[in-house]
């Protein structure tokens, strides 16, 4: 593989999604977010709603996190399937040419690939309250209290499956403060570091 791939972690409510989304749009590679969700569901023959249930988490609930493995006598967690196959479906699409993935430890799966960019977004406790308030039409105290809920899901997920230190420099290749920057800024800034690498080597097109 020689072209360039995006992955992007992010903490809940810093815009991340958008950035993603709009670098897909002005870049004209796919991106990926919950569509892995749908994918996952269909390669283990699960609702949507139920692997949606465990993704980017590690809960253990008895009626959730577990199913059986075909007619093994064992069971095998339903989160730990879920990584494992969206895992899977990351590497498949990495191959087939140049996208975006947001979340589901994409850059832990594709650390072995020198092409991968390795991104995580960040931003202030107030300017991702805000976000999510005015997207879910929700209070302030509850915005706080899904922040800190997703947050807390996410690192979990990310640090039981990579062993690394989520939204850390020693994780990710960059990191951007989108209270700092602005997500106009940031989403310039990732492009040209994306045309930079690619025009940088007249072997490597955009698709």
């Amino acid at each position: 593989m020689e072209h360039k791939i995006i992955a992007i972690g992010r903490q809940f409510g810093s815009g991340g999604h958008e950035i993603a989304s709009r670098l897909s749009e002005e870049l004209g590679i796919p991106m990926y977010d919950r569509d892995l969700v749908e994918m996952a569901a269909d390669k283990l023959g699960l609702s949507e709603i139920t692997v949606e249930a465990v993704d980017e988490s590690v809960f253990n609930s008895f009626l959730s996190s577990y199913r059986y493995n075909g007619f093994a006598p064992r069971r095998v967690p339903l989160n730990d399937s879920t990584f494992e196959t969206q895992s899977k479906i990351i590497e498949s699409l990495a191959q087939k040419g140049p996208c975006i993935f947001v979340g589901r430890c994409a850059d832990y799966v594709l650390r072995e690939y020198p092409q991968c960019m390795n991104i995580f977004v960040y931003a202030s406790q107030k300017d991702r309250a805000e976000r999510i308030m005015k997207r879910y039409n929700i209070s302030k105290k509850e915005a706080e209290a899904s922040i800190k809920k997703m947050d807390h899901r996410r690192k979990q997920y990310y640090e039981t499956y990579t062993d690394q230190s989520w939204g850390s420099i020693e994780s990710h290749q960059i990191l951007f403060n989108i209270s700092k920057l602005g997500i106009p800024q940031t989403i310039d800034t990732i492009k040209h570091l994306y045309t930079d690498s690619l025009s940088s080597d007249p072997t490597k097109t955009n698709t």
